[in-house]
């Protein structure tokens, strides 16, 4: 049978392995953005889809 302190050493140990993977998935997840910039630059820029502007009516 698990004991009280064996319990709480186990939930310790899974805690904050937990907190350090969020942590790593964060910090890759961040700087990830970097390679799909470059890749989007290698691609050329898109075309814009045509401005509308809406004709303002003026009254005398």
């Amino acid at each position: 049978m698990i004991t009280d302190t064996e319990l709480y050493r186990l939930a310790i140990v899974l805690g904050s392995a937990a907190m350090v993977l969020i942590i790593l998935y964060h910090f890759f997840e961040v700087n990830s953005g970097e390679e799909e910039s470059e890749t989007l630059k290698e691609k050329g820029p898109r075309k814009a889809a045509p401005q509308t502007t809406l004709a303002s009516t003026k009254t005398r």
